[in-house]
């Protein structure tokens, strides 16, 4: 039977709630036989150390949280062994989302019990001023990072907090001339974002890359360009359907390395964690780490 090692999100409100979304399914687990270990970390840093050493001991990891314990554990255990389980509880959930996860414990305990890992691209990334880290679902620069960050401080939950973070984040945007380049192509960009996406959502729920898949070995590369605010608020509904991308003002590229440079101090966030400007340079690694969905 399938010994399982939780690790929960370190931040003191989430934390609460992960516990809440932990509790009903432990006992689920526990009942089929399944021996289930608890962390609280009390870092972001910290969550990747427990999965690595819960990984080594050939434990499946449960990362509990949202996107940015995901994106942390999962980065943790990308190239290794180990097999990374999704207990979503977090804001946004969007890697979750992508995966096709259930929110029920009884049919999340079924997947987490009786599924065959199965291999997910990661994502790299790393700049001049930070180490280099992977992640999961998605690096966004731009309006969307900054919503992010408000989002990041706000006391709403869900949907509402990135709602109110992208309408203080769009009244105060003004746009940034960027330069792109997907495997060696550059290519200039003035307007609101650039996204390297791994996983279609981001955002609580927002597809913004329809078409990106977790296994195809490629990033979808959304950009986003200069428009007035009234339609770029026409996108941000859009955004709910992936109805955007037909949009003129977007365009979508597919591509294994990306860099994203801007010609002012830009902010860029990956799986929901928003601290770090511009440049930065992304890459897709092919099936690099075995997921249970």
């Amino acid at each position: 039977m399938r010994q399982f090692t939780a690790v929960v999100n370190p931040t003191a409100g989430a934390a609460a709630t992960a516990a809440a979304a932990l509790l009903a399914l432990a006992r689920l687990l526990r009942e089929e036989g399944a021996g289930l270990r608890t962390e609280y970390s009390r870092s972001l840093a910290h969550a990747r150390q427990l999965a690595r050493e819960a990984g080594q001991e050939g434990r499946i990891v449960l990362a509990v949280g949202g996107d940015g314990i995901a994106g942390g554990v999962g980065g943790a255990l990308s190239g290794t062994d180990a097999v990374l389980g999704l207990v979503p509880a977090g804001r946004g959930n969007d890697f979750a989302r992508a995966l096709g996860l259930p929110r029920d414990p009884a049919a999340l305990a079924r997947v987490l019990l009786h599924a065959a890992p199965r291999p997910v691209d990661t994502v790299e990334v790393s700049s001049a001023v930070h180490d280099r880290t992977v992640v999961l679902g998605s690096v966004y620069a731009g309006v969307d990072a900054l919503a992010n960050r408000h989002a990041n401080r706000s006391r709403l939950r869900g949907s509402a907090a990135y709602y109110a973070g992208g309408l203080r984040a769009v009244t105060t945007w003004r746009a940034a001339r960027y330069r792109v380049t997907v495997d060696g192509e550059e290519l200039t960009h003035t307007g609101y974002t650039v996204v390297a996406a791994n996983s279609g959502y981001y955002g609580s729920g927002r597809l913004v890359a329809p078409d990106a898949r977790v296994d195809d070995g490629l990033l979808d590369v959304v950009l986003i360009r200069e428009a007035p605010r009234r339609l770029f608020f026409a996108l941000m509904k859009e955004l709910r359907t992936g109805a955007h991308v037909h949009r003129p003002q977007v365009r979508v590229l597919r591509g294994r390395e990306i860099r994203i440079a801007a010609d002012r101090e830009v902010p860029y966030g990956a799986d929901g964690e928003v601290d770090a400007v511009l440049p930065v340079t992304v890459r897709v690694l092919p099936e690099a780490l075995r997921v249970l969905y």
